[in-house]
């Protein structure tokens, strides 16, 4: 999918707002939807079949995060929290419930677009690929081989599930819930980030020029991770 054409729903009861997303969004060419409650935002969201949800927490007829659980009950389409909202706790439920990014106002409407091209770019790509290009580095998933600039990687068998979760879900924050309990499994993982953080830290020796300027797997201080790269 080309983000040109791609459809937008905002659900957001700010008319300013709005406003303002619309005519970004269509200069840019996108076509874009609007909804000022929740109930409008999952009825149009029914109707619409967005590309892509923008979606305020802060809703007059229900909570930003009910109107995500609904959508996430049958629905897989790229949501990008934007809100006021900045608490930590905040962004870590959405983003737990299923949120793929997340957007504090007021914000830059230049990053956010940046975001919002990662999430229609993410969805482009096939979970089922069989070969994962991203920037350098190459992960062939039915081999589970990686290479970086044309050389193999050694990798553990951690380090490598830990790397193909960040890596399939490339450009969206990932909370240290999700990835300890995606890649670790079982409940008694999912509260120690101490354990995730060692892990990311082996990754990054092994696939970053730089460890501590890290390019591909970016910290959300006090969230999660996010997989980048530059085509």
């Amino acid at each position: 999918m080309t983000p040109t054409g791609a459809k937008i729903l905002i659900i957001d009861d700010e008319a300013q707002i709005r406003k303002l997303l619309r005519v970004t969004l269509t200069a840019h060419g996108y076509e874009a939807s609007e909804a000022a409650t929740g109930q409008e935002g999952l009825l149009q969201a029914t109707m619409v079949r967005p590309d892509l949800i923008v979606l305020d927490l802060g809703l007059p007829d229900m909570t930003g995060m009910e109107v995500l659980g609904h959508i996430r009950e049958w629905s897989t389409v790229p949501i990008i929290i934007l809100t006021a909202q900045d608490q930590e706790q905040d962004k870590v439920a959405a983003l737990d419930r299923g949120a793929d990014d997340y957007v504090t106002k007021p914000f830059g409407m230049g990053e956010f677009m940046a975001r919002m091209r990662v999430a229609l770019r993410h969805i482009a790509k096939t979970q089922d690929e069989p070969v994962l290009r991203l920037g350098q580095l190459v992960i062939d998933l039915a081999q589970r081989a990686v290479e970086l600039r044309g050389e193999k990687l050694k990798l553990t068998p951690t380090e490598y599930d830990l790397l193909k979760v960040l890596a399939l879900n490339a450009g969206r924050v990932m909370t240290h819930r999700q990835l300890l309990k995606q890649v670790w499994g079982g409940s008694q993982y999912e509260s120690d980030s101490q354990y995730l953080r060692v892990y990311v830290g082996h990754l990054r020796k092994k696939i970053e020029e730089d460890s501590t300027r890290p390019h591909y797997i970016l910290t959300e201080p006090g969230i999660g991770y996010r997989f980048a790269w530059q085509e």
